[in-house]
C-alpha cells in the first residue's frame, strides 16, 4: 500500500526499521533525492575527492515556522550548509541530511520540505548522498527537525580564517542586511507591512566562487545567520585580536525592513541572514573585489561597510548618522529564537 500524500500522517512504526520505514524511504527519500550514490543503498556514501585541502560542517535546523516567505526548513537545510563550507573558501561537494520527525506529522507537509530541499540541492549541484530517518513520540519534536552535514575542497591558493583580520583590511558585506530574521518574524507574529519581506536563504558557493578568482587573498568570509552582522563581526574580532569601525550610512538595507525593525524596536545588526556573506580583504583588493561582486547577481547590493582597526579591547564600533559613534556590542540574550 502506497503511502498517503494528501491526509497521512507520520506514524512511529515510520521510524521502526520495518516495512512501513522501508515504504517512507523508498516513496520519499529516495525518489527525491536520487544519485548514484545514494542510490547505493548503503548507510554511508564512498567517493572519490580532488586532491587538496578538505572542509567538513555540520548544521541543525530547528526554525519556527517551518514555511516561510522565500523558503522553507528544507531548502533553508540545504543553503545553510553549503554556505558553511563555503565560507571556508572551499568548494561543497557532498551533503548529507538527517530527519528527526513527530509522530503525527502531516505527510504532505514532509513531502513539501524533501521536494523543495532536493531542489535546492540540485539548484546548488551539490548532491545528498547519505542520511537516516528517526520518529519520536508526539510531542517530543515540533514536526520536523534536519540535521546536516557538508564537505568540500578548498581553491587552490585560498587561506580564509577568523583569525587573519588585520588593521587597515577592508570589511564587505554581500547585500542587504537582515531580510530572513524580519521575514520570520513577520510571518510568526501574523504582522503584515506594505510589500511582503521575504527570507534571503541562498546558497552562496558560486558567489565565493568568484570571489577567490579575483581576490585570492581573501582574508576572512563568514555568513552572518544568528546574532546578524553584529554577532559575527563581534566572534571575528575577538579571534583576530582587532578592532572593527563600522559606518551605519554605509550598511545596505532594505526600507521594508528598516521600517519594521524600527517597529518592533529591533536593531538590523542583530537580526538573521541566510543568504549573505561578510568577507574581510587587504585594502588594495577591496574595489576590485566590491566590483566583481557587485557584477554577480547574488552580490548586486555589495556595499564596504567597515574597515578593520587596532583595538587591543577589540571592540566593534559604528560611526552613526548623526555624527556621534557607539560600541557595537555582543547581543544579550536572543532576539528571535528559532531562526533556523
Amino acid at each position: 500500500m502506497k503511502l498517503d500524500w494528501v491526509s497521512g500522517r507520520v506514524e512511529l512504526t515510520h521510524g521502526g526499521g520495518g516495512r512501513a520505514m522501508a515504504r517512507l524511504v523508498d516513496e520519499l527519500f529516495k525518489s527525491a533525492f536520487s544519485n548514484p550514490l545514494l542510490d547505493a543503498g548503503n548507510d554511508q556514501a564512498t567517493f572519490s575527492v580532488p586532491a587538496g585541502r578538505m572542509v567538513m560542517t555540520t548544521d541543525g535546523y530547528v526554525i519556527h515556522p517551518l514555511f516561510f516567505p522565500g523558503g522553507d526548513i528544507g531548502s533553508l537545510a540545504v543553503h545553510g550548509t553549503v554556505n558553511d563550507v563555503a565560507m571556508g573558501g572551499a568548494r561543497p561537494l557532498y551533503l548529507s541530511a538527517g530527519f528527526i520527525l513527530e509522530e503525527g506529522f502531516p505527510l504532505a507537509d514532509l513531502k513539501r520540505i524533501v521536494a523543495s530541499m532536493a531542489a535546492a540541492s540540485a539548484e546548488a549541484g551539490v548532491p545528498i548522498v547519505t542520511g537516516d530517518t528517526k520518529v519520536v513520540e508526539r510531542g517530543k519534536a515540533d514536526g520536523v527537525f534536519i540535521t546536516t552535514a557538508g564537505v568540500g575542497v578548498v581553491y587552490d591558493g585560498v587561506e580564509v580564517s577568523s583569525d587573519r583580520a588585520r588593521p587597515g583590511d577592508v570589511i564587505i558585506v554581500s547585500g542587504t542586511i537582515g531580510d530572513h530574521g524580519v521575514a520570520i518574524l513577520s510571518v510568526r507574529e501574523g504582522l503584515e507591512f506594505d510589500s511582503e519581506i521575504r527570507s534571503d536563504s541562498m546558497a552562496l558557493h558560486r558567489l565565493v566562487e568568484t570571489m577567490v578568482q579575483v581576490a585570492p587573498g581573501l582574508r576572512v568570509l563568514r555568513d552572518p545567520t544568528r546574532g546578524g552582522v553584529a554577532a559575527t563581526l563581534n566572534e571575528l574580532a575577538q579571534a583576530s585580536a582587532v578592532g572593527m569601525e563600522l559606518d551605519e550610512a554605509a550598511l545596505p538595507i532594505r526600507p521594508q525592513v528598516r521600517g519594521a525593525c524600527e517597529l518592533l524596536g529591533l536593531d538590523p545588526l542583530y537580526v538573521a541572514n541566510e543568504g549573505k556573506l561578510l568577507c574581510i580583504c587587504p585594502p588594495e583588493d577591496a574595489d576590485r573585489l566590491l566590483a566583481a561582486m557587485r557584477a554577480h547577481p547574488q552580490g548586486q547590493d555589495a556595499a564596504i561597510i567597515g574597515r578593520v582597526v587596532v583595538d587591543d579591547h577589540r571592540f566593534v564600533t559604528m560611526a552613526t548618522s548623526f555624527g556621534g559613534r557607539r560600541v557595537v556590542d555582543w547581543l544579550a540574550g536572543e532576539q528571535l529564537p528559532r531562526i533556523c
